[in-house]
């Protein structure tokens, strides 16, 4: 049967034995992996009670570190949630995972932070006992060659994204179960990654990358009024007004996006990775487009460590 690490899907990756042996930060203590355990009580666990980042080392730095930091602190101050480590203590664990892990190069991390441990399962936060849980995983993953080669096919979901009014994609939520239910869907109709729309019908963006498309030599993608907000999106988007690429962001419909040219998403782990099939629909010449690789090009040479 395959697993994550050897499928095709946008968070695929080529599978590496050294992740069996890593150590996971928890609360402060470096443990291995099969080790690394958190309470059954966690209103984490139990309820999608926290926010999170997802991280990635190149060349011994972490790539738009503090624009991550930024995301986590402010979602957490969103749903009242104090880290009492504090920026500097949160910065202390990630170099010390990286560090016991002797990590350089190719590793993505994720920073969890839940609200913490209760005395009984259920929703109210006054039943905590303890202050929030914070754990650190690093692993080696390097995207598989094939899957930015032949580009990502992706399948138009019935779930559709939400506004902050009924669940706020902008929180980095541990909470991510629409976003599943779509994946769900684009797996099973033979799809790498769901493609989502907004509460009106347009384009907002798929269940773990930002989407876009390229019409005439402009670059389209939402808003963001209905979508997380990405980091890797918002480096694309400089990078590419910065070399004089005109970038609209704003509503557009899958009619638009059935006649791209090319098209492509964005992702911590992946960068820039093309899509060629949507809906069984061919995009472009069905390989990736020109400007797709001017753009991850144009991607790595502002972020990546020279």
């Amino acid at each position: 049967m395959s697993t994550t690490s050897t499928t095709t899907a946008a968070q695929g990756y080529v599978a590496d034995p050294r992740n069996d042996q890593v150590l996971v930060w928890v609360n402060g203590a470096l443990v291995p992996k099969a080790q690394a355990v958190v309470s059954v009580f966690d209103a984490g666990f139990g309820f999608g009670d926290g926010v999170w980042e997802g991280l990635r080392l190149v060349r011994g730095r972490i790539l738009q570190r503090e624009a991550h930091l930024d995301r986590l602190f402010e979602g957490a101050r969103s749903i009242a949630l104090d880290i009492p480590q504090g920026r500097d203590g949160i910065n202390a664990a990630i170099d010390g995972v990286i560090a016991a892990n002797r990590m350089t190069d190719g590793a993505h991390l994720r920073l969890m932070v839940t609200r913490g441990v209760k005395a009984t399962a259920n929703q109210d936060p006054r039943f905590l006992v303890s202050g929030p849980t914070v754990v650190v995983t690093a692993e080696y993953k390097t995207p598989r060659p094939e899957t930015r080669a032949r580009g990502l096919t992706l399948f138009t979901s019935t779930f559709r994204t939400s506004g902050p009014d009924v669940f706020d994609l902008h929180l980095n939520s541990h909470s991510r179960l629409n976003l599943i239910q779509a994946l769900i869907q684009a797996i099973n109709a033979g799809a790498d990654e769901a493609l989502m729309l907004d509460p009106r019908g347009f384009v907002a963006s798929c269940n773990s990358t930002n989407f876009f498309v390229v019409r005439r030599g402009e670059i389209w993608t939402s808003s963001g009024a209905y979508s997380f907000r990405g980091i890797t999106q918002r480096a694309v988007i400089d990078a590419a007004r910065a070399d004089g690429i005109r970038v609209h962001e704003g509503d557009f419909t899958l009619a638009q996006v059935y006649s791209a040219d090319e098209s492509f998403v964005t992702g911590t782990l992946g960068g820039v990775t093309a899509v060629t099939r949507i809906d069984g629909r061919v995009i472009g010449m069905g390989v990736p487009g020109p400007l797709t690789d001017r753009v991850r090009a144009l991607y790595e040479a502002a972020v990546y460590p020279g």
